[in-house]
């Protein structure tokens, strides 16, 4: 891979009229305004992060992190583009390409979870789940849809991906002017495709980092083949997707932490004493357990700092000031992770995270194993889950059921063409052109997706109160 290829302003759709050629944004710059301009975006400040259906203005949402997101990943572009310019490591890389690279994950950050369904990662989960438990019981012309479907397209509804979805989504459902979506640059759609295999080939239990979700549809198969072509990668991350990844690990890990305290989940002396555990101490040695302290001390030395200027609560004073100091610390050896195996990354042959084998390691993990055990699989998170699995179910439930004969020759029932109704019509657009010349089964498999592209644009509220007016429910 070279760098040159890999920033490449080429879009989808060649979109050089008059009106454009003489705009003197770069194609990057005009990637970012359709961005923030876009209903998509917008939508991600009613969309969970962690706490389904939170009533709190503090607690994060897709959009707080998204824009967290992004502003680290620009800053971690920034740093690595220092590195190659000063290292000489391509001699075609100069403050151009840096802008590129810096703006790229400026966008990256924006959109990388664009495609999620309300109600956060959960939501990703109920939709594969009933999809698993309902398609089999469901028939099309006499036979179960699990019949009809290729495998790919049953792993596709199987495995449902955010992932997956934002490419969808920014590639067809955006309307603007064709069916190009949003018709951003290949190297902006390249640097999201965080795992460019499909839901057929994708592997959790693979050692191999691109493999472990699937990263396109059956449907997009083709969006896929001319990105992978444009930015010449044969199956290969975009280098900077690790950059991405990177900075959401750092804003969701060390925002978890935040917004648990806050909301009262986890507490100073708790999340002390769960830092110093045996379970992540023990297993150190050397750089790498001294760092390890070096970065928990900093917590109690934050706290003492609250008491000497007289914090009104020197233990929230202490969390959100030494959040601040892990993101630096994560960032600083997700900036050497990458530095240290820049070559294996530009070969496509670096098969982990940016953190492994660092003295970030062990942080990482326990950020995340400190969240999980203290507020994803708590009480009042459960609560709510179970709320939104309910909504989340009955939708699915009646939409599929509309869906399945909507658009043949078969009649559904005056509920079921009003529900279809509901269904935006730019959704159905997109459908009507995509179906086109279709087989039958192909057809169907874009029914469903159908649904999935309806629910997925839904905010938490706006799913919850269509739940409750379909129910006759007073909110």
């Amino acid at each position: 891979m070279n760098w040159k290829t890999l920033l490449c302003p080429t879009r989808l759709h060649d979109d050089t009229s008059p009106e454009n050629i003489t705009d003197l944004r770069s194609a990057f710059e005009k990637d970012y305004h359709r961005i923030i301009s876009s209903a998509s975006f917008r939508r991600l400040q009613d969309k969970t992060q962690v706490f389904p259906l939170d009533k709190s203005d503090f607690i994060r949402t897709r959009l707080t992190h998204s824009i967290e997101v992004s502003s680290i990943a620009r800053s971690l572009g920034h740093h690595i583009s220092q590195y190659i310019i000063r290292q000489g490591l391509d001699p075609d890389f100069d403050l151009d390409m840096q802008a590129a690279v810096c703006s790229i994950l400026q966008c990256a950050g924006l959109i990388h979870d664009i495609g999620n369904p309300p109600f956060g990662h959960f939501g990703e989960t109920t939709i594969r789940e009933w999809f698993r438990v309902r398609l089999p019981q469901m028939t099309f012309e006499h036979r179960p849809l699990t019949d009809r479907l290729s495998p790919q397209m049953l792993a596709d509804l199987y495995r449902f991906e955010g992932n997956a979805q934002a490419l969808r989504l920014l590639t067809k459902l955006h309307f603007l002017e064709d069916e190009y979506g949003m018709n951003l640059t290949c190297a902006l759609l390249a640097s999201i495709l965080k795992y460019p295999v499909n839901s057929i080939q994708a592997d959790s239990k693979s050692k191999d980092i691109k493999s472990k979700k699937p990263g396109y549809h059956y449907a997009e198969r083709d969006v896929y083949a001319k990105i992978q072509e444009t930015m010449q990668l044969h199956g290969m991350r975009h280098p900077l997707t690790f950059l991405l990844e990177a900075a959401d690990d750092i804003a969701y890990l060390t925002a978890d932490i935040e917004d648990a305290c806050r909301k009262g989940y986890l507490h100073y002396n708790h999340l002390l004493e769960e830092l110093y555990s045996e379970k992540y101490v023990d297993s150190l040695t050397g750089d790498h357990r001294r760092e390890y302290l070096r970065i928990a001390d900093i917590m109690e030395q934050k706290y003492k700092l609250g008491k000497e200027r007289h914090a009104s609560d020197p233990a929230s004073f202490a969390i959100a000031n030494w959040t601040v100091a892990v993101q630096d610390f994560l960032m600083h050896n997700a900036i050497n992770g990458f530095v240290t195996h820049y070559q294996e990354i530009m070969n496509g042959t670096y098969r982990k995270d940016l953190f492994a084998d660092t003295p970030a390691q062990m942080l990482h993990f326990a950020l995340g194993d400190i969240a999980y055990r203290n507020v994803f699989i708590s009480r009042p998170i459960f609560k709510l889950e179970i709320s939104a699995a309910t909504v989340l179910e009955y939708l699915l439930e009646k939409f599929t059921a509309a869906a399945i004969h909507y658009d043949t020759e078969h009649r559904i029932t005056d509920v079921q063409d009003k529900l279809m109704t509901l269904i935006s019509d730019n959704y159905k657009s997109v459908y009507a052109r995509e179906s086109v010349g279709k087989s039958k089964q192909e057809r169907l498999y874009l029914r469903l997706l159908l649904v999935t592209d309806s629910i997925c644009g839904m905010t938490d509220s706006y799913a919850k109160r269509l739940y409750q007016e379909l129910n006759g429910i007073d909110y």
